[in-house]
């Protein structure tokens, strides 16, 4: 009887522990690109993200030097490689779909991300505005942004995050009141960020585990604190632990698992 009631006790306190996080949003980065056919950016990753319901999908946008806004990391195309790839943004629209994404799908514009994503109300859009060669030029891809987000109905649906602090004025002053934009860089404190008109933060982890008490700075202001990109086992229970709202992941599957664990239910 003794031992039961052990065994009864061990499990109600499991129960209590397993529920007393509230459960984050997961994001996937750069779309769900693990799925099979998928590729960073690539509409197939959105695609994926949007069968397996994840909340989220992150995607970057860039500028060209013809003006068309695609969605690739950037600067280089393919990221990274100063060698044999191209700039992004002293590139033309053909010359950087003409390099092909590891999938063999092409490099989307945002015309056809937008198209994909307003087939799915389940899965958000997280629009990263990526950094440009000036202020002015930074300032055109914002604008064309907004516009084609309003153009497809999709102002609802859509989230913000951009590393300059210039992008975050311009997106607080061009879109409807009551956007979502958060702050990537790291290295303002939450109250700065919420004076550039940011409704969240949105930083690296090692940036978070070095400032633990930004995340309950930020809940105080009203604010939002998402965390890229955690991908170990040991640091999404981290963050689930200190009650960040967003993670961001290059594995949805792998935290969506450890919600359902941890969390009552998952939102």
């Amino acid at each position: 009887m003794k031992k039961a009631l052990t065994l009864l006790m061990a499990v109600m306190i499991g129960l209590t522990a397993s529920a007393q996080y509230k459960a984050p949003k997961i994001i996937a980065h750069r779309g769900f690109h693990k799925a099979e056919g998928a590729a960073r950016n690539s509409l197939n990753a959105l695609k994926a993200a949007q069968e397996a319901k994840i909340w989220g999908a992150e995607f970057d946008v860039q500028l060209t030097n013809d003006e068309e806004t695609l969605v690739v990391h950037g600067p280089w195309h393919p990221h990274g490689d100063t060698k044999k790839g191209v700039h992004v943004n002293i590139s033309d629209k053909a010359a950087i779909q003409a390099i092909l994404l590891e999938s063999g799908e092409t490099v989307p514009t945002l015309d056809e991300y937008l198209q994909q994503g307003k087939k799915s109300n389940d899965t958000k859009l997280i629009i990263e505005v990526k950094n440009q060669l000036t202020p002015q030029h930074e300032t055109k891809l914002v604008e064309k942004i907004v516009a084609k987000v309003a153009e497809y109905g999709l102002q609802e649906n859509v989230e913000y995050i951009a590393f300059r602090p210039w992008v975050c004025l311009e997106l607080a002053r061009l879109t409807p009141k009551g956007t979502r934009i958060a702050y990537l860089n790291g290295d303002y404190i939450p109250v700065y960020c919420k004076s550039m008109g940011c409704t969240g933060i949105d930083y690296k982890l090692s940036v978070l585990k070095k400032n633990q008490s930004w995340i309950r700075y930020a809940h105080k202001l009203g604010m939002t604190v998402n965390v890229w990109t955690v991908n170990k086992e040991e640091d999404i229970r981290w963050c689930i632990q200190k009650g960040v709202d967003y993670i961001t992941t290059d594995d949805p599957m792998l935290v969506k698992s450890i919600i359902s664990e941890m969390c009552s239910t998952e939102n």
